[in-house]
């Protein structure tokens, strides 16, 4: 069984070690299977995800300010954990990526995907760096399946919310595929599934290598590309945002992680988000979920 913890990301740091130390004991197929550096003294090998909802609270602007000032809520945590375990750090970026779609509408959401990366990339990195975390922001190509069935059906919520009238009229006027996002509503764009993380040597070698350096990888689940059929070394954008938690997951399994560790703005698990009979699970098993 899963237990669904119940914390804020102030208080999360001494949570998340323990949570982190008594979940990830390795088996003994998982340490055959992995190569452990000699330079590396750590314990397990683990996967934070940060939403990017955690970096903007609901209710407050989507600002550099207000970003800065969430990171350095979390960054005693992820700089807690990476003292012990080899640590790498994923995070989301829907708000991020759908603001800045308001102010660019001509750009592509893989080229906003990328840019969104490195924004909040530089802002973990400042806060990790304060906490005396030293960090390596990876921008990271994921090939999709440009004919997934996910273009047919948006799901991935980005930018803002909107009230009910508010969305109606700018789903109207631009377009824009809405749906509710618990009382509110948001912009969704097409979210296939990850296939391929490009850069997932890169991020292997820097662990094994330099085990004081935090990687930062696969931001807002990496930037959305696909292979060209007939020459598949050609790689081109696609327009969609990947969901950060499976391309998280993907990333877990390829470096053979212990943990995975998923950080949100939320208090826990709940089913029927949003809606009159929610309630928060305590306990879920893997197949529930899944």
């Amino acid at each position: 069984m899963i237990a669904a913890s119940r914390y804020s990301l102030r208080r999360a740091a001494s949570h998340l070690v323990r949570a982190a130390a008594a979940t990830t004991t390795p088996s003994p197929s998982s340490c055959s299977s992995r190569f452990y550096s000699a330079t590396s003294s750590l314990n397990d090998r683990i996967v934070v995800a940060v939403g990017g909802n955690a970096l903007q609270r609901r209710g407050e602007r989507l600002t550099i300010e207000n970003m800065l000032k969430a990171a350095a809520d979390m960054a005693p945590t992820i700089a807690a954990l990476a003292q012990e375990h080899e640590l790498v750090l994923t995070h989301g970026n829907g708000p991020q990526v759908g603001e800045l779609a308001l102010e660019r509408s001509a750009a592509t959401f893989d080229v906003l995907g990328a840019e969104s990366m490195g924004q909040i990339g530089y802002v973990l990195a400042q806060a990790l760096s304060s906490a005396g975390c030293q960090s390596a922001p990876i921008i990271c190509q994921v090939v999709v399946d440009p004919q997934h069935e996910a273009f047919r059906d948006p799901s991935k919520f980005v930018g803002p919310i909107y009230g009910a009238k508010e969305a109606t009229a700018l789903g109207q006027s631009l377009g824009w595929a809405m749906k509710p996002d618990g009382e509110y509503f948001r912009r969704v764009v097409p979210s296939p599934p990850p296939l391929e993380i490009l850069q997932v040597e890169a991020i292997r070698t820097l662990l094994e290598q330099s085990p004081d350096i935090l990687p930062i990888a696969c931001g807002g689940g990496g930037i959305p590309v696909s292979r060209i059929p007939s020459n598949p070394r050609t790689l081109t954008g696609v327009e969609a945002v990947i969901d950060k938690d499976r391309c998280g997951a993907k990333l877990a399994n390829e470096l053979d992680a212990d943990g995975y560790i998923i950080l949100t703005d939320g208090g826990g698990i709940w089913q029927n988000f949003g809606k009159p009979d929610a309630r928060e699970m305590k306990r879920a098993s893997p197949e529930y979920l899944l």
